[in-house]
């Protein structure tokens, strides 16, 4: 690493490995995203040559995953997001329960400590939203009816996982770790506050940003436009986009990137939304480059050979086990096969927040590092293999619509045929 200027080093070869790997998986025919993947594994401390700066690497897609969150609520409104709940808040609940479940069994398989299998399981029930978020627009699907609910969906996990991760440290010491505060933060009535204190304070951004945000932050942009200057809109929507993301982060205590789609969603309808996402679409790009980028530079590619049955039950749960779930849970809400098929291509994969649980049952010592290679395994593999999901929901979803269209027909051939 070139310890005097980290973040240009990490900026500029990244952006220059990921165009390398990205311009040889598409002339392989493979998707550009594993030729990212494969540029930050090329940067990472495991492989020869240059290697960047990892907290500069993870910074930096932590913005991507602000932008990337931000164009997605410039298309969603709140009636939309309301919409998908009666589909996305029981699928995500039961879909993370099935994949915990799932995960914490082969764990148990493994000698570990059940709480270990369950923290374990836990991090193989999130998908990650940038990776969904890249394949929903690059198919054009992202308005669409299965679009909003697999978002919506996404977004229901996301706010489990700050739940999970606001009761871990408190429950560590119960469960065999270390506790994450002092031990009266471990009894039961102050995990009963400080999950109700976490529930309300998103219940108080959500209400505080609907309506004074839909105001308020067209209201600037509108102010800003009348100057007519380009850079200067570009950086009112960078700072909104980012400002509100890292204000309700520090003060609400979510996510960076529900924040962030809150700052977008009430954007959308404005006017100004359709302005926003082209000045912002550049730089939501690089950054989204950045983000499989620095994933790439967490894996070290020796757990496939130390522990390749374990990696492979990983990502089958991940890839083959979460995805059952989903279309077992949408068949049962006698949901379309465009949007079965969607949702399930959607929960093939786990990302950022599957990192961060690991992280944190880690430092606990509620899961040993094991569990965080393996976790990053199934990131990587899960991630790489997406994209080949989708192209098989699409597949068996246009498959299921000509057989649907020749049935109709076959059925009138043969009442025609019998009245002759």
């Amino acid at each position: 690493m070139d310890a005097a200027h980290p973040l240009i080093a990490t900026i500029g070869l990244g952006l220059l490995y990921a165009l390398i790997g990205g311009t040889l998986a598409a002339l392989a025919r493979l998707p550009p995203i594993t030729g990212y993947l494969a540029a930050g594994i090329m940067l990472g401390p495991h492989t020869p040559g240059f290697v960047g700066d990892r907290a500069t690497a993870l910074e930096l897609a932590e913005l991507g995953v602000i932008l990337l969150m931000f164009g997605v609520g410039l298309h969603f409104s709140f009636a939309e997001l309301l919409a998908a709940r009666r589909v996305a808040l029981p699928g995500a609940i039961v879909q993370m329960a099935t994949a915990t479940t799932l995960g914490a069994v082969v764990a148990r398989g493994w000698d570990w400590s059940w709480p270990a299998a369950v923290v374990f399981g836990l991090t193989l029930s999130v998908a990650s939203t940038v990776v969904l978020l890249r394949a929903l627009t690059e198919g054009g699907r992202l308005a669409s009816p299965e679009g909003r609910i697999a978002v919506g969906w996404l977004i229901v996990e996301d706010l489990a996982v700050v739940v999970a991760l606001v009761l871990l440290p408190g429950i560590a010491g119960f469960l065999g770790g270390t506790p994450g505060g002092t031990i009266a933060a471990a009894r039961g009535e102050d995990l009963a506050w400080a999950l109700a204190l976490t529930l309300g304070k998103f219940v108080l951004f959500a209400a505080l940003m609907v309506p004074i945000g839909r105001r308020a932050v067209p209201w600037v942009l509108v102010m800003v436009a009348h100057l007519k200057s380009r850079e200067l809109f570009t950086l009112a929507v960078l700072g909104m986009a980012v400002g509100i993301a890292f204000v309700s982060a520090k003060v609400f205590g979510v996510s960076f990137a529900l924040g962030a789609f809150f700052a977008g969603m009430v954007l959308h309808g404005s006017g100004m939304a359709a302005r926003a996402a082209e000045q912002s679409l550049p730089f939501r790009d690089a950054f989204a480059v950045l983000f499989f980028v620095a994933v790439g530079m967490l894996f070290d590619p020796a757990v496939l050979l130390e522990r390749p049955l374990a990696v492979a039950a990983t990502v089958v749960i991940v890839v083959i086990g979460k995805s059952a779930a989903a279309v077992g849970i949408m068949v049962a809400f006698r949901q379309s096969r465009a949007a079965v098929w969607t949702v399930a291509a959607a929960l093939a994969q786990v990302g950022e927040f599957s990192l961060i649980l690991a992280d944190q049952g880690i430092r606990l010592g509620l899961l040993p590092a094991e569990g965080r290679d393996l976790a990053l395994a199934a990131v990587l593999i899960s991630i790489a293999l997406n994209p080949l999901a989708f192209l098989l929901a699409d597949t068996a979803s246009r498959r299921r619509a000509a057989e649907t269209k020749v049935e109709p027909a076959a059925a009138a051939a043969g009442s025609a045929g019998s009245s002759d």
